[in-house]
């Protein structure tokens, strides 16, 4: 048995799910969020708690049993607490602003880049070169997240670049003189 998969999912009282017709819908203080379930995986709620069931042992139920177990549990905790990355900009010149559902960049090219922000997804600017992309979409928020680095990822010699907050680089060492 997946010991992931075989985990229940506890509710709180603030949180309503609605399983039907082979999808699950989550609510919660911070907004709604769905899932097209597999059609072999069930979930069952019980006494607040939500149960995964696969219905054999072979390798298809075994690896979509963890999956899903943690796909719910993810749309659980993000419609209650929400996920948040943080990314830092380094280099001269480098800041961001947000204007509306647009995220401007100015990252050491000509010209400023500019973002549409998915629905769901807000960008909150700290100081000109820390950003936090915060959502209830834990597979948004990431992607936003990703798309933001690979603008401009981290190089490894002076470090410039947008990287996660936390996130260390691997430098090398420059040219000698001789």
């Amino acid at each position: 048995m997946s010991r992931i998969g075989r985990k229940l999912i506890p509710l709180s009282d603030q949180v309503t799910v609605e399983i039907s017709r082979g999808s699950i819908f989550v609510e919660g203080p911070k907004g709604k969020l769905s899932l097209r379930l597999h059609p072999s995986m069930t979930v069952k709620l019980e006494d607040r708690q939500l149960h995964c069931v696969r219905p054999s042992d072979n390798k298809l139920h075994r690896s979509l049993h963890g999956l899903t177990r943690t796909l719910i549990a993810n749309m659980v905790e993000g419609v209650t607490k929400g996920f948040e990355k943080k990314l830092e900009m380094i280099g001269v010149g480098y800041r961001a602003s947000v204007q509306g559902r647009n995220l401007a960049l100015m990252l050491g090219y000509s010209h400023p880049l500019i973002l549409p922000l998915p629905e769901g997804i807000n960008v909150s600017v700290e100081s000109q070169n820390l950003l936090t992309i915060s959502g209830v979409d834990k597979q948004a928020v990431g992607e936003v997240a990703a798309k933001i680095r690979s603008l401009r990822p981290p190089e490894p010699y002076k470090g410039k670049g947008v990287k996660y907050t936390g996130e260390r680089i691997r430098r090398k060492a420059g040219k000698t003189g001789a």
